[in-house]
């Protein structure tokens, strides 16, 4: 759970670590989506697993929170094999290989420094989601 950033989120509850979650159980207590993903995160690094694949696990996060969890990934996967899916290139820049798709083709693959420098896909997507931020 501290892995994950999971355990604020459950040492809060008020059943603690015992607590059902869900909108099922008349006990239960509902979380935000921000929650949930630390929530599945922290069952995910539980594993040891040698592949992980991560279909946008910080979606629901603030940035400071998305930056924690991705740095928490990087060291719990440092000699493992993730697969990270995301449209956020604030996280896609972390990886040591990005796989550009459309339409469900590989258009270009290598690291954000390449993909950059190539001009192709990756740079004009990258271009349009850093205006949003000027």
């Amino acid at each position: 759970a501290r892995q994950s950033l999971a355990a604020p989120v459950i040492e809060g509850l008020p059943g603690g670590y015992g607590q059902r979650l869900g909108r099922r159980f008349d006990d239960a207590v509902d979380l935000s989506g921000g929650q949930w993903q630390k929530i599945a995160l922290g069952r995910a690094y539980m594993r040891d697993a040698q592949l992980y694949i991560l279909d946008e696990p910080t979606a629901a996060l603030d940035a400071r929170a998305e930056y924690e969890v991705f740095e928490r990934f990087s060291e719990l996967t440092a000699d493992k094999t993730a697969i990270l899916i995301s449209h956020r290139f604030s996280t896609v820049r972390m990886a040591d290989r990005i796989l550009v798709l459309k339409n469900g083709q590989k258009v270009e693959i290598g690291s954000h420094e390449s993909l950059l420098s190539r001009g192709g896909l990756y740079a004009e997507l990258f271009q349009i989601q850093a205006q949003g931020y000027r």
